[in-house]
């Protein structure tokens, strides 16, 4: 730990100095680090550009050479076949027609090598500037020489170290003729002059950065001087201000002088702020109850005084659990955050008050310090007591217009029988004739059927019997109720079974009923040669399984949709406008959901969801 204390014992105590050596370190370390990533980007530039010029160096030499280096032994009038076992004589002509060239190009770029190398003859062929480098020619490349790598690969390379010249960037370019690497061409430059280039960038980079550094350095001086004297003054300020928080601090000018200026501003926001608190908590209409770490009340509004009945004098000091009732089994939102952290909210629960239950909506959060310790617990109760009367108000008459609904549309349908069978009585109640008495007692009978059906439907929409769960094929279900709905019908049914599809959980009978319903449907809502589609299918999250019941009949009214489903509701003259009610209803029980889409004059479509008994599947 002592190096640490002594770099500690070595910083400025003052704040002025700690201001310049964190300047210095602002400027110093960016003008420093931009200067080191100039002077590398810099190199990294000088080497790109080197050898951008060195690899079009000998690619001017590749074409010069033109077709390789037995056209030119050729071209000079010499047998290559006599030269083949006369090897130094062919580096001998090779070398005088390639020389010249390789001469004008070194002279051309003072300080760069250039020359060629025969992979046949495995020598060097030329080297310029000749003048310095004659005695290479004929000499093969020692085994460890990259250009070894560029003539077994054909790709071009460049290499920096020590070659034939000495140290050197060297770019090595191979020679290729149908389709094979007959040797290489080299370009390269003495890596002293490469250095030299880049020392001399070196040192601009370096003035630069110390001239940037020294004015930094006086910029720093200049701009921390005062510093302290105002930090200083605002400190005095602040010094005055935990006694008397109305002691503004006279802003200095400048920046600093901002800060005093929000420090002012936050001492009379201060100021205001409990006052504000205050008027907030007694202007609110929730309840807002508060309570330190052992669960005694320590705050509560007026509106909470209000709901609980109790005054805040009575209850502040005493126990959380007094405003309950005493053998009140209540599990407190409030205490259980106040004991676990956990925050609560829109909690609905009935608060058993001293004086009445109440019923409320309750959230409760951790109070905290500044320092983010928990000193407690708050609770905002909202008093739903009025809301819930009101709203038992109100299903209860919606229950009651049900039920007059229910009623009316009962004793429309009792009406209609009764009144003919009243008839008929009268009528047969002053004749003696017999044939009459046999012409309209079957309508009588028809009439009490009627009647008899009418009130069974009633009793099983009424009383629906518990559904009998099981694992149901609804596609062999389809085809069963199908098959008996299409003998009373000349209607086309068409079915479209998924196959595969999962077993339902299902009462196969109260299905088989809802199918049966909506199939008749269908076919009184097509005519004799309509056509009914019957598909299955899984639905996309695979939890239910869909069934659609489509026909090509006369569609529904738009305004009839929403009524469908409502009991006693039939545009049909012979409906009892039960069979979709109860057909909802089943549905319902099964924990699924049935829709109707309907377009007048062309037909309509039912759709039924009915989840699926997962893990378990029959072939259709």
């Amino acid at each position: 730990m002592w190096p640490f204390g002594w770099i500690r014992r070595s910083l400025p105590s003052t704040l002025r100095g700690k201001l310049l050596l964190v300047s210095l370190a602002v400027v110093v370390l960016p003008i420093s680090l931009t200067g080191y990533l100039l002077e590398r980007e810099g190199r990294q530039a000088l080497v790109r550009e080197k050898s951008e010029k060195l690899f079009g160096l000998t690619r001017l030499l590749d074409a010069h050479l033109g077709p390789g280096f037995d056209p030119l032994l050729t071209d000079a009038g010499v047998d290559t076949a006599v030269l083949a076992g006369d090897r130094d004589a062919a580096i001998r002509i090779l070398s005088g027609r390639l020389t010249p060239f390789t001469d004008m190009i070194a002279g051309a770029n003072p300080g760069v090598g250039v020359g060629y190398y025969s992979k046949a003859l495995n020598a060097i062929i030329t080297y310029g500037p000749s003048r310095d480098y004659s005695a290479t020619v004929g000499t093969t490349i020692p085994p460890e020489h990259p250009g070894w790598h560029v003539l077994e690969s054909g790709k071009q390379a460049l290499e920096s170290g020590r070659q034939v010249r000495g140290f050197i960037l060297n770019a090595m370019l191979p020679i290729l003729r149908d389709g094979g690497v007959i040797g290489y061409i080299w370009a390269n430059e003495l890596s002293d002059d490469v250095e030299r280039q880049a020392a001399a960038m070196d040192r601009a980079v370096l003035t630069v950065s110390l001239g940037g550094i020294l004015l930094g350095l006086v910029l720093t001086q200049v701009l921390t001087r005062g510093v302290g004297r105002d930090i200083r003054q605002i400190i005095d300020g602040l010094l005055r201000m935990r006694s008397d928080l109305g002691d503004a601090i006279r802003p200095p000018p400048g920046e600093v002088g901002a800060i005093a200026v929000e420090v002012n501003a936050m001492a009379r926001a201060l100021l205001d702020a409990k006052s504000l608190t205050e008027n907030i908590l007694h202007s609110i209409a929730d309840g807002v109850i508060a309570v330190d770490r052992a669960g005694q009340v320590t705050a509560l509004n007026p509106a909470a005084e209000a709901m609980i009945g109790v005054s805040a004098g009575e209850v502040i000091g005493r126990p959380y659990e007094s405003l309950f009732k005493p053998d009140g089994r209540f599990a407190s939102p409030l205490l259980d955050t106040l004991k676990t952290g956990r925050q609560h909210v829109g909690v609905a629960l009935d608060f058993p008050g001293t004086r009445q239950t109440l019923h409320l909506t309750v959230s409760s959060s951790v109070l905290r310090d500044s320092h983010g310790e928990a000193i407690g617990a708050v609770v905002v109760l909202k008093d739903l007591t009025e809301q819930q009367r009101l709203r038992t108000q109100i299903m209860r008459a919606d229950r009651l217009a049900a039920l007059g609904e229910l009623v009316a549309g009962l004793a429309h349908e009792v009406r209609n029988p009764l009144t003919s069978i009243r008839g008929f009585m009268q009528f047969l109640e002053s004749s003696d004739d017999v044939a009459e008495w046999q012409r309209y007692a079957p309508l009588i009978v028809r009439q009490v059927d009627s009647l008899n059906r009418l009130v069974t439907e009633l009793l099983e929409f009424g009383r629906p019997r518990p559904p009998a769960f099981l694992p149901v094929q609804l596609n062999d279900l389809i085809r069963e109720v199908s098959l008996l709905a299409g003998r009373k019908s000349n209607a086309r049914i068409a079915l479209h079974p998924a196959p595969g599809l999962p077993l339902v959980e299902a009462d196969g009978e109260a299905l088989k009923q809802v199918m049966l319903n909506l199939i008749i449907n269908a076919v009184q809502a097509t005519s004799e040669t309509g056509g009914i589609a019957i598909a299955t299918a899984m639905a996309a999250d695979g939890r239910e399984a869909v069934i659609t019941v489509s026909d090509d009949g006369e569609g529904i009214a738009p305004e009839n949709l929403d009524k469908v489903f409502d009991p006693f509701f039939s545009t049909k003259p012979q409906g009892t406008g039960l069979g979709l009610a109860m057909a909802h209803r089943i549905v319902d029980a099964h924990h699924g959901t049935i829709a109707i889409a309907s377009v007048p004059g062309s037909g309509t479509t039912v759709t039924l969801r009915i989840p699926i008994l997962h893990n378990r599947t029959v072939d259709a």
